[in-house]
């Protein structure tokens, strides 16, 4: 009786284990986060992360060989997978462009800027230059696609009439230039005069809006009159 009790047992350790497996890493990445946030990217240790994580010393190297390594897990964690919502819902929507970028975009830029994760812009704008490997990595997976997504945002305006040819499909970077305006401002400024980064961004989108419509078709045209 004894053991078969004991062998009704043995499958839960597995199951432990590999739960462990699972939420080890993601411990280990969200205490990365608050390092790399409090002391930035040369600041940081694996050692201290772990102490941050409540696991072994030796841990976040059995998961991340190096911290270049970790840092990248942090940007998955925490940048591409709110990113990719946006990039789908970019490329699914049934809104008119101008009302996308109006709505969800904006949205999507202004909570960038108000919440924890433009730690990242700063980290990389403050020490991207010393570390390429960093900035390639985000360049990769989050600049490249984004870029093109508005791209293609952008020709779907054009495509269906809201937009006019412009140079702004060729620089799309445009409708992104204001998110460093804003996260550098309240770094460095916002001590010395209040910025509305709401307001700063939403007017930015209204400009490029208003500067690349298509004008109103006037009556009759396209019909053959």
């Amino acid at each position: 009786m004894a053991e078969a009790k004991s062998a009704a047992r043995k499958p839960r350790k597995p199951r432990g284990r590999r739960r462990d497996k699972e939420v080890r890493p993601r411990q280990i990445v969200a205490a990365a986060f608050e390092e790399f946030a409090e002391k930035g990217f040369a600041g940081a240790r694996l050692e201290d992360v772990a102490s941050r994580a409540k696991v072994s010393k030796g841990l976040p190297y059995l998961y991340f060989k190096t911290k270049v390594e970790l840092f990248k897990a942090v940007i998955r964690s925490v940048i591409t997978s709110h990113f990719e919502v946006i990039r789908e819902q970019m490329e699914t929507t049934d809104l008119s462009v101008e009302d996308f970028l109006k709505g969800p975009f904006l949205h999507f830029i202004q909570d960038i800027v108000g919440s924890r994760r433009a730690f990242i812009v700063r980290l990389l704008i403050a020490e991207g230059h010393k570390h390429p490997e960093l900035t390639e990595f985000y360049y990769e997976v989050v600049v490249s696609r984004g870029m093109e997504t508005l791209q293609k945002l952008i020709d779907r305006g054009i495509a269906s009439g809201e937009f006019r040819p412009t140079r702004l499909r060729d620089f799309p970077q445009l409708l992104i230039a204001p998110v460093l305006t804003a996260v550098i401002w309240r770094s460095l400024f916002e001590r010395y005069r209040h910025l509305d980064t709401d307001a700063l961004l939403a007017t930015n989108i209204e400009l490029l809006v208003e500067a690349v419509k298509a004008p109103p078709r006037q009556s009759g045209e396209g019909d053959g009159r």
